[in-house]
């Protein structure tokens, strides 16, 4: 091994000495690319997919050396465009410190993880406030912006993960239409029709994932690509105007998330259970700038001797709408829980902690106490 580095070191010196005798500085110039291509970039690097080769070459035709698993380290080399295809040139830990060749698309730098990590470190006391699984192949991303410097790495299509934020960004004018098309639609929601959600906004989510699924614990993806993992028990209870967008589990038993080792989402709990949940109607409702997470709170009940549902506390049943923003903070154990939502007075327009207690009475029926001055908080729906 020391013969064969002092013979590149020799042969990157002669080629080196060439260049400064021709002076010519554009063959200075490829001499010293060649020089860094031999040194490499030396920098760590993790295995993202769940399976992938090192190869032989990057050609067409190349053997493969060894197969490497997700989470796995490698030592990148050197790096080279081939035909438009990045690859890496990488050194395995295994035991024969195996060297090839990796398309680029299956490893994530470590300067990129460690992003991802620091992330999720500033959100880990957040409580997940949903389930999601993409529908496609999706970019998880540092920041909620579809831009080429954010991306972290590349997520499966079925990859589950838990949400713990989202953010709404407005979409950008659209291209096909001119001005004054474009003038003409913002101009039909000031007339009275309500704007859309779907129409102004993208929606992206901030999600936790598990090793299993992902090295970098946490990132963005594009709200499109997500589909919520509603639990099976409750998922009916949405309407094509209202849907839910948080849920949490009153009952002891947790829902299942990729964190808890199970396969299954929380869209696929067998046994029905009693519910917080946090819904939103698709109408822009504004105010600063900022659009509410939530505009509804529902409380569902679980009565297991006649196993179906009954409503414990809706806002909608009290004749008003909430303006939330998230998290929502769920605590308590047994039979006595409260949850926690930060709502805006309608009042004062000021941002307010409200408490809900969740008790059983004699019947073993679950009861909310909503806050005293929750009337302070209430958006009272004109159209009634």
């Amino acid at each position: 091994m020391k013969y064969i580095l002092r013979t590149r070191n020799l042969s990157v010196a002669a080629l080196l000495l060439a260049a400064f005798f021709s002076g010519g500085c554009g063959l200075m110039s490829a001499i010293s690319d060649t020089f860094l291509g031999a040194v490499g970039v030396q920098e760590s690097g993790t295995v993202i997919s769940q399976r992938a080769n090192i190869r032989s070459s990057y050609a067409v035709v190349a053997a493969e050396v060894l197969e490497v698993k997700r989470g796995q380290e490698l030592e990148i080399q050197e790096e080279v465009n081939f035909e438009g295809v990045v690859w890496y040139r990488v050194r395995a830990n295994d035991e024969d410190q195996t060297e090839g060749w990796i398309e680029a698309q299956h490893v994530i730098k470590e300067d990129s993880l460690e992003k991802s990590r620091k992330l999720a470190s500033e959100e880990q006391q957040l409580q997940a406030q949903a389930a999601g699984q993409l529908r496609a192949t999706s970019n998880l991303r540092l920041t909620p912006a579809q831009a080429d410097d954010n991306i972290l790495l590349q997520l499966d299509s079925g990859s589950t993960f838990e949400i713990v934020d989202w953010q709404y960004v407005p979409k950008a004018p659209d291209e096909s239409k001119d001005e004054e098309q474009n003038e003409e639609i913002a101009a039909a929601g000031r007339e009275g029709n309500p704007e859309k959600l779907d129409d102004k906004y993208d929606m992206w989510y901030k999600i936790r994932l598990d090793p299993s699924v992902s090295p970098a614990p946490m990132g963005w993806v594009y709200g499109r690509q997500v589909e919520l993992q509603v639990p099976s028990d409750i998922v009916y209870y949405q309407s094509n105007d209202r849907k839910f967008v948080t849920w949490l589990r009153l009952d002891d038993l947790p829902a299942a998330t990729p964190e808890s080792g199970q396969k299954d989402t929380a869209a696929k709990i067998s046994k029905p259970g009693s519910w917080v949940i946090l819904s939103r109607t698709n109408d822009v409702k504004a105010m600063d700038g900022v659009e509410p997470d939530f505009d509804g709170i529902l409380v569902l009940g679980f009565d297991k001797y006649n196993e179906e549902h009954y409503t414990v506390y809706s806002t909608r049943r009290e004749r008003f709408d909430v303006w939330g923003q998230l998290p929502v903070k769920m605590d308590g154990t047994g039979d006595n829980k409260n949850f926690t939502v930060n709502l805006r007075n309608a009042e004062t327009g000021k941002m307010e902690l409200k408490q809900f207690t969740v008790t059983r009475d004699k019947n073993r029926r679950l009861r909310v106490t909503a806050p005293e001055d929750i009337d302070a908080v209430a958006f009272r729906d004109r159209r009634r």
